[in-house]
């Protein structure tokens, strides 16, 4: 067979649905070999979607999402969306078209050298220059991407060498072993805990990855421990739960900070530093860290770690749960009574535009436990994700690592074809929904029927905030949008405009009903921004 017909056998092998991407002339081997496969090709309108519909699917099941290109611009435009699947520790695995080999030494039209392009932005990146080698590059691309931590890796695949016949068969998938804790490890983190006066936990993206969520929660229940959660752990303690803080990540002290302030042990499980640096949590340097996750931490002056227990999560939680003596009560229950109290502030509020603690409130009020919301980056990341009360872990979508404009829409998609039955809205401000509107044509196309909650205010909001923070002005944000209404019908999807507070509420439930995809265009009162920057640094401990 071909080259590009055993890559497609490699990639059935793997047990890949759906490939996000747009053909070219130096792929076209490999999509004329997807004919004859049960693999459904996605075709997108830009390859940034492409990458951010892999990103999220590969976040969302933990199976690597795969996005394809052509050579040249085809790949760079990809680079945004494997980035942030990188950082934000999504497996996924990227492939784009290449020249062929006999024209990569020299000066050729639309050549560059990808791989040393995807280097920095992946875990593995690779060329195909020997058709018998296609099936160790796929098997290794795919077992690298999908590895604690995961994250992205990169093919680079010349057209020629697809051509090329080749008498082999895909490798056999084997699924990476993660071991158990040394019980050294779990004796001293279980003594440290005991000893504990205030201890707390800061539970990150790692709980998710692993599937730890439901024995983080039993550990925190049998040790009565309160428990903070990064902006992409979102929902590993379900916020109903007595002991969730909600989440922290706020470049400002908000509510939960006050616990971390006053604890002598923090337990961070599954915390990746990318989203909340210790400087933040540990300004002094002066607690003692206990770190549960699978791989050693990161090294930083704000996080030495008192105890290190690496291994699979799940037996180390249950491990040290057996082996730690209970704190007598829960600590920082004012803290938790603070908060609830702060996400339910704005609940009847009847303001227009409408405030983005009551726009969060609503979402949250027609959203099942189990629904999706994904969050666009902007203003509304910070609302999302410090007000948004999520009970399942991946119900809040928080592109936090890379955090990059444009996820929403296309993540969306990639949401609903992983989960055709949950409800999903794209949560967006105007800016970062029309960087990849253009997708809402895949979704009507791939009949994936979603909700685009719009936050209007005709400006980059958080660049806005940001500069009245630091200079007391704006500079050069303001912009001119559509008739998002008329967009969406340009489009064959459906478009409302909220004109009052009270109409979100119903707007939101008719356009979930409507079972496609549709738009609500809300206008937003931003004005909250600074006077959430004011509240949080004239904020009093409640403890």
């Amino acid at each position: 067979m071909k080259a590009a017909e055993l890559f497609v056998k490699c990639l059935e092998n793997e047990k890949v649905e759906f490939i996000f991407g747009i053909p070219g002339e130096e792929n076209i081997d490999v999509m004329d070999a997807l004919l004859d496969s049960p693999i459904k090709f996605v075709t997108t309108h830009h390859e940034q979607g492409a990458a951010f519909m892999a990103d999220v699917y590969g976040r969302l099941t933990g199976r690597a999402g795969v996005c394809m290109s052509t050579l040249g611009p085809g790949a760079t435009n990809l680079i945004t969306g494997v980035a942030d699947a990188n950082m934000d520790r999504a497996p996924i695995v990227a492939i784009a078209g290449q020249g062929a080999t006999t024209r990569l030494h020299k000066e050729s039209h639309q050549i560059l050298d990808l791989v040393s392009m995807f280097d920095p932005i992946t875990k593995y990146a690779t060329q195909i220059l020997d058709p018998g080698i296609v099936p160790e590059v796929v098997r290794k691309a795919f077992k690298v991407a999908q590895t604690e931590k995961p994250g992205a890796t990169f093919i680079d695949f010349p057209e020629n060498v697809a051509e090329m016949k080749v008498d082999k068969k895909p490798i056999e998938v084997q699924t990476a072993y993660t071991s158990e804790a040394p019980s050294r490890k779990v004796e001293e983190a279980a003594k440290l805990i005991t000893a504990a006066k205030a201890p707390v936990i800061l539970a990150g993206n790692g709980v998710i990855r692993q599937g730890a969520a439901d024995a983080l929660v039993t550990f925190a229940e049998m040790l009565r421990i309160p428990v903070a959660n990064t902006f992409m752990a979102k929902g590993v303690v379900p916020f109903t739960n007595e002991l969730s803080l909600g989440t922290i990540g706020m470049k400002a002290r908000d509510l939960p900070w006050f616990a971390f302030e006053k604890a002598d042990v923090v337990i961070c499980v599954g915390y990746d530093m990318v989203e909340y640096h210790p400087d933040m949590w540990n300004p002094d340097g002066d607690k003692t860290i206990i770190h549960i996750d699978a791989l050693p931490a990161e090294v930083d002056e704000r996080y030495i770690v008192a105890v290190g227990v690496l291994g699979d999560l799940h037996t180390s939680l249950r491990s040290i749960a057996l082996k730690a003596k209970p704190q007598a009560a829960s600590p920082f229950k004012a803290v938790r009574k603070a908060i609830v109290a702060d996400r339910a502030e704005y609940c009847d509020d009847t303001a227009f535009p409408i405030k983005p603690q009551k726009i969060v409130w609503d979402l949250r009020e027609v959203l099942g436990p189990d629904d999706i919301a994904i969050s666009d980056v902007g203003a509304h990341k910070m609302w999302m994700s410090r007000m948004y009360r999520a009970e399942r872990p991946n119900t809040c979508i928080i592109s936090n690592g890379f955090a990059a404009m444009g996820i929403a829409v296309p993540g969306a998609i990639a949401a609903k074809l992983a989960y055709p039955d949950r409800k999903v809205v794209a949560v967006t401000g105007d800016a970062g929904f029309m960087m990849n509107s253009q997708e809402i044509e895949t979704a009507l196309r791939m009949k994936t029927p979603f909700v685009i909650l719009i936050w209007n205010d005709s400006e980059y909001g958080l660049i806005t905030w940001h500069q009245l923070r630091h200079f007391g002005r704006p500079s050069h944000i303001a912009f001119k949008n559509p008739d998002f209404v008329k967009y969406a019908e340009s489009f064959g999807a459906k478009g409302y405009r909220v004109e009052r507070a009270g109409d979100l509420l119903p707007t939101l439930k008719q356009a979930i009903a409507d079972d496609t995809v549709v738009i609500i265009d809300c206008p937003v009162d931003y004005a909250e921004n600074m006077k959430l920057t004011a509240k949080l640094k004239e904020m009093k401990s409640p403890l």
